[in-house]
């Protein structure tokens, strides 16, 4: 919802969502004072990704995690991030285990 306050001057700004085969940046034009879910919702971009739920994504500017009611400035970039599949520390550690074990294995 804009702010009743905020006039009716419009801002640029990009949405953008990415999977590892396909992404999709949409840019926009929207009036001042809008939030971040407003203009992923008003760029229309989960239509491009099924099974995309932009109401319960997590948003970010730039590489910050914001809230989707964050207002937006121009040029701002409203990213979607994807759920992680794994946890990236584990995944570090599992690599580093099984290094350790190929290195025993060929001083062996």
């Amino acid at each position: 919802m804009v702010d009743a306050m905020s006039s009716d001057k419009k801002i640029q700004v990009e949405t953008a969502f990415a999977l590892p085969d396909k992404q999709a940046i949409v840019e926009l034009e929207v009036t001042e004072g809008t939030t971040a879910i407003e203009a992923v919702r008003q760029s229309n971009i989960a239509a491009r990704f099924e099974g995309l739920d932009v109401e319960d994504a997590r948003l970010g500017i730039f590489g910050k995690v914001v809230t989707g009611a964050q207002v937006l400035k121009a040029g701002d970039r409203v990213e979607i991030y994807r759920p992680l599949i794994a946890d990236p520390k584990e995944i570090r550690k599992a690599r580093a285990e099984k290094a350790k074990e190929r290195r025993a294995a060929a001083s062996d």
